[in-house]
């Protein structure tokens, strides 16, 4: 951003700029006659060498206040330590004040400087402020801390000073005194408040990755399952998401929050699952989520808060590869409607809907047309997406056409923090120049007040947030800047002169482009809708499947899968695997080959429901793939029957048959959705028809009575012959009747035993053996016999 006119109003008084060219002059005259003269003199090769790696590194800790006032006392604490080979002798620690910054690009100039050189136009405070080091072993480091009332540094205007720590000494080697080591950092100068402070908006995100998988218990409460147990690592005290809210509660901020994260750590509150190999295990963290929730609610008390629509969906990636795939775009709405519910159910605040936020603020104008399309009438952009050619740096609210509203982010300040924070030196250096830049800001036109944003990294690390934080506070003294709401900040009066043309898509940076979401990830997405829609509509609970699936299908498309391509295929993978798995619980069991036997019968299928639901508004279809040879209830051959089976049950449907032909016949059967679609895979089985014909049971007929006419035949020709061997025998048994007449007792069982032989008595059963076995209880060989 260009800035021409930096610092409107703020030229040095005419004695300063005297004391400066004077000052310069007397410097540079023995450079010159060092160039005329001869070779560079010995001091010169010192500060050549001290500007190397060879010298002695100097750390600031802490500088506090960050802002001072007029009777403040400035306290710089930091470390030196010897990085040469040579022993330090006669060292000294001082503070060196440079002169007022004109604008926030000598800001950033002045930030970029590494080197030990000297600066010849910085000022050295009073000795008495000097810290005196006879001695700095090589190797070895030394704490310091400088303190020097703010009167003693001779900051005659408003504006950025550039303070320096220097340590000079001198070597064995080098036996005179040079600068061996300078850290830099910014002082900024305004003790008495402007009279149009900035309006400083300060986005502050609750937005996670995705810790939620779509599996849920079969019991009533649908049990969650999470992947791991890192969210909880976030919640507990001192991490990320602890620190948030913990620092968050005591600034002027506008909350940004992800309602996912909101229904994750909600889900924690309730018993809940946690993935262990091939198992899960029950969480334990229910305590930490119900005080982190507990502690989110009182922080958000009597601020604003904006909802991003839930599980922060990739603009960027959705406007570059989805919207090619049918079905992606229509997600955004639903997200957009439950996020408020989400957040309004959960912590008790109506938050805005109406904020879209693109990756990095990077915006194009599909991305726009995008976020528009699911309701957003305000996209908070970044300043390095649409650039201004200005002097100064214009307010954030800018009208880009059809309603919407660009609310674009300051570049500089949004990403103050996004290196490493952990280091107390880079989180001091940091905050100084923010609080720099703010100042340097103000006073480019310092007559007219204007409405900045900043809007920092979705997911600041716990140091980062620390470094916000204490950046935020020393600006609580509001002597330049003023806390604004992201919302006022949205419909602030617009600068006439600022930038609001949208960049075209092929000026979209491809540091991000290349880390979005593929077109097979929406392409995924849509399979899983597709099923999803195929199974909520036989459900009669559908409520249990739609919802988790639903937010599934959500998480997704988030934006914290950046850079995580392979995490995020392996999520999709997951949802539509498990989904699939749901689906299958609804089956046809397989049939074996059938026979039929006779002209008709009836062809059981069996529809199994494993699941802890009912299914309904199914059909089952069977078809014959040979009808003229086996026939359903119509010439086609094919015959459907509807399918209501409760959770845990089977149900057994019989399709009437007619068989014409003797011979295999090839079936399908295939569930089906109300509206015509197939569920599940057809199950194909085989009956075998045996048709009994009239002329086989005329010789059936035949073959039986002459079996009945053959046994009365022999029954006659035994009688006939039992009767000639009575006749024979007569007058002896007459005889022998007599002689045997005491014995008449003795004998007559074996007697009468005799005479039943040949002589049946006509009142018992007759002995022929039946000419067919016992039915068996078994099963029918190998095939299954059909119910007549």
């Amino acid at each position: 951003m260009a800035e021409a006119a930096d610092f409107q109003g703020m030229s040095p008084s005419p004695a300063r700029r005297w004391l400066r060219r004077t000052a310069s002059l007397l410097l540079g005259a023995p450079l010159v006659a060092g160039l005329l003269c001869g070779p560079v003199t010995p001091a010169a090769q010192a500060a050549e060498s001290a500007s190397g790696s060879h010298g002695v590194d100097v750390s600031l800790d802490t500088l506090t206040p960050a802002t001072p006032g007029k009777s403040d006392t400035l306290a710089i604490s930091g470390t030196v330590i010897n990085k040469g080979k040579q022993t330090v002798t006669d060292a000294e620690i001082d503070l060196r004040v440079g002169p007022a910054l004109s604008g926030r690009i000598a800001v950033d100039r002045a930030a970029e400087r590494t080197d030990n050189a000297a600066d010849l136009d910085a000022s050295k405070v009073d000795d008495k402020y000097t810290i005196k080091l006879p001695k700095l072993i090589s190797g070895v480091g030394r704490d310091f801390t400088l303190r020097v009332p703010v009167s003693e540094l001779n900051l005659d205007d408003d504006g950025v000073y550039q303070l320096g720590v220097y340590l000079s000494g001198q070597t064995a080697a080098q036996p005179f005194e040079q600068v061996l080591g300078v850290e830099r950092t910014f002082l900024p100068w305004q003790p008495d408040a402007t009279e149009k402070r900035t309006q400083l908006t300060y986005l502050w995100p609750l937005i996670s990755s995705t810790h939620l998988t779509s599996e849920t218990g079969s019991d009533e409460q649908q049990t969650p399952v999470f992947e791991d147990e890192t969210l909880a690592e976030e919640l507990a005290p001192g991490g990320r998401l602890e620190q948030l809210v913990a620092l968050g509660s005591q600034l002027p901020v506008t909350w940004v929050i992800d309602p996912d994260l909101l229904a994750t750590v909600d889900a924690m509150t309730r018993s809940y699952q946690v993935k262990s190999g091939s198992t899960t295990v029950a969480g334990k963290n229910q305590a930490i989520a119900k005080r982190w929730l507990s502690s989110v609610e009182a922080a958000v008390r009597g601020s604003k808060v904006v909802a991003l629509p839930f599980a922060d969906p990739d603009l960027a990636s959705l406007a570059h590869r989805g919207k090619n795939v049918s079905g992606s775009l229509s997600h955004l709405q639903p997200a957009t409607e439950v996020a408020e519910t989400t957040v309004e159910t959960i912590i008790h605040v109506k938050p805005s809907t109406d904020f879209a936020w693109p990756v990095d603020g990077a915006i194009d104008s599909s991305i726009v047309d995008v976020a528009t399309s699911a309701g957003a009438h305000k996209v908070i952009a970044r300043s390095d997406s649409l650039s201004d050619s200005l002097s100064y740096t214009p307010t954030a609210a800018r009208p880009i056409g059809g309603g919407t509203t660009a609310v674009v982010s300051d570049t500089r300040l949004s990403t103050a923090f996004q290196g490493d924070m952990i280091n107390t030196e880079s989180s001091t250096l940091a905050i100084q120049k923010f609080l720099a830049q703010t100042l340097a800001l103000t006073l480019q036109d310092p007559d007219k007040q204007r409405s900045i944003v900043v809007a920092p990294q979705r997911q600041p690390t716990a140091s980062q947030a620390q470094s916000m934080a204490r950046a935020l506070q020393a600006l609580n003294a509001q002597r330049w800047t003023q806390p604004l709401d992201l919302v006022a900040a949205a419909g602030a009066t617009p600068d006439a002169d600022a930038t609001t043309k949208i960049p075209a898509t092929s000026r979209y940076p491809d540091r991000l482009r290349k880390y979005e979401l593929p077109v097979g990830a929406f392409q995924d997405i849509r399979a899983t809708q597709n099923t999803l829609d195929n199974f909520k509509v036989i459900l009669t609970a559908k409520d249990r499947v739609e919802t988790p699936f639903g937010r599934a299908i959500d998480r997704e498309m988030s934006t914290s899968w950046r850079g995580n391509r392979a995490e995020a295929q392996l999520y999709r993978d997951q949802v539509q695997g498990y989904l699939l798995s749901l689906t299958s619980e609804v089956q046809l069991v397989e049939k074996s080959l059938i026979t039929l036997s006779g002209r008709s019968a009836t062809i059981p299928v069996t529809v199994q429901n494993r699941l802890v639901q009912g299914v309904d508004h199914l059909v089952l279809r069977l078809r014959s793939e040979n009808p003229t040879r086996l026939n359903l209830d119509n010439e086609k051959g094919i015959a459907e029957e509807p399918i209501k089976v409760e959770g845990g049950h089977s149900q057994s449907v019989k399709f009437a048959a007619a068989a014409n032909a003797n011979g295999p016949v090839q079936m399908r059967a295939q569930l089906f959705t109300e509206d015509g679609k197939p569920y599940g895979d057809p199950m194909m089985f085989t009956v075998k028809v045996s048709e009994v014909t009239p002329t086989v049971m005329l010789v059936i007929a035949g073959g039986v009575l002459l079996l009945v006419l053959a046994g009365v035949k022999m029954y006659s020709q035994r009688k006939r012959a039992a009767a000639r061997q009575a006749a024979a025998e007569g007058p002896q048994s007459s005889e022998a009747g007599d002689d045997s007449a005491d014995s008449d007792h003795a004998d007559g069982a074996e007697g009468s035993g005799r005479g039943g032989i040949d002589s049946p008595d006509p009142g018992q059963p007759s002995d022929l053996t039946p000419d067919t076995g016992p039915e068996s209880g078994d099963p029918s060989g190998t095939g299954e016999k059909v119910d007549r």
